[in-house]
């Protein structure tokens, strides 16, 4: 117990180190005066304040975000290779933003980019789809909501093709390299749009641990021991699929991070959801924000896409899952 408790707060320490320490990284050293005056004017305040910390925030709420939804679906599915895009909703995002770039349009929302606005539209568009065919053939069951998941995230990749082939090539160009997925900020915009949906869904899947435990058991186990599972399962996806649809409306779909964290999370802290939960939640930012770091530093000045980091990344460890790994229980 006590060896778990030390775990826990080495990864909640190690994150947050991790997310302090990853502004001070780049081709660009910074001096103690723009550290300590965030008013600093000159390229090195600039660099800091205006850019890379704002990114460094941006990086560590969507990798909590996709961490926790990551979390969330396996005990609900009881499935260790379940992702927090295992319902279409980064299809549904990538189809609003491909529409928008291919249509050529032109916009902004509520002080939101017409691109962000888009990619959210698109992935609630995917929600409601999901949600109305789960209702309508198995009455909201968790294979019904997997089954029509997969279809929803089939049909929206296809639609996505036929745009990217219809487009020219600036417009194909910008479509792929939206569906890699990144983080280009340069203010702190992006990270207070996407800190509500962060923190109120962290808290609420948090509060929601212990049902967690039960559900990664089994339904009828849970419902047995009073668990309303109908109910649980109505808040879990929809508090999960607006925190992915904030994310990748504004980050992209960024790959393999919600299905890596809590797996690693889990290796170190243990299956109990009460200390598990806000340890993916940490290590899911601060795995995300060392990524990113990486992908802006490793061939700088040229960045890479940290969707092509996480995804290197989450190739092998989605195979050392399914020959067998221990990460790989859940319950």
């Amino acid at each position: 117990m006590g060896g778990r408790g030390a775990a826990f707060w080495t990864v909640i320490l190690a994150s947050l180190a991790v997310t302090l320490l990853a502004p001070l990284a780049g081709p660009q050293a910074i001096g103690l005066p723009a550290l300590l005056h965030p008013g600093a004017s000159g390229v090195e305040g600039e660099i800091f304040w205006r850019i890379r910390v704002p990114r460094v925030c941006t990086s560590f709420l969507a990798g909590s975000s996709l961490a926790a939804g990551g979390l969330a679906f396996q005990a609900l599915f009881r499935n260790p290779l379940a992702t927090p895009f295992t319902l279409g909703v980064a299809s549904g995002a990538s189809l609003g933003a491909s529409l928008y770039v291919g249509l050529g349009l032109g916009f902004t929302l509520l002080g939101f980019s017409g691109e962000t606005a888009a990619s959210f539209a698109g992935a609630m568009l995917a929600v409601g789809f999901v949600y109305s065919l789960s209702r309508l053939k198995s009455g909201f069951t968790t294979g019904g909501m997997l089954l029509a998941g997969v279809a929803v995230s089939f049909f929206f990749s296809s639609l996505i093709l036929l745009i990217q082939y219809m487009s020219d090539f600036t417009k194909s160009f910008n479509i792929l390299r939206r569906l890699i997925g990144g983080i280009q900020v340069v203010s702190f915009g992006p990270a207070l749009n996407l800190l509500p949906f962060a923190l109120v869904g962290s808290v609420v899947l948090v509060s929601l641990a212990h049902e967690l435990n039960l559900l990664s058991v089994g339904e009828d186990i849970a419902t047995s021991r009073g668990v309303d599972v109908r109910r649980v399962r109505k808040v879990v996806f929809g508090v999960v699929s607006l925190m992915v649809a904030a994310v990748v409306s504004i980050c992209g779909p960024i790959g393999f991070v919600g299905m890596m964290a809590p797996h690693m999370a889990r290796m170190m802290v243990g299956q109990d959801h009460r200390r598990l939960a806000p340890a993916a939640i940490f290590f899911g930012g601060g795995f995300l924000t060392l990524c990113d770091t990486l992908a802006r530093t490793m061939i700088a000045p040229v960045e890479i896409p940290v969707g092509v980091i996480t995804s290197l990344l989450g190739g092998p460890f989605f195979l050392w899952l399914l020959l067998g790994g221990q990460g790989g229980r859940i319950s």
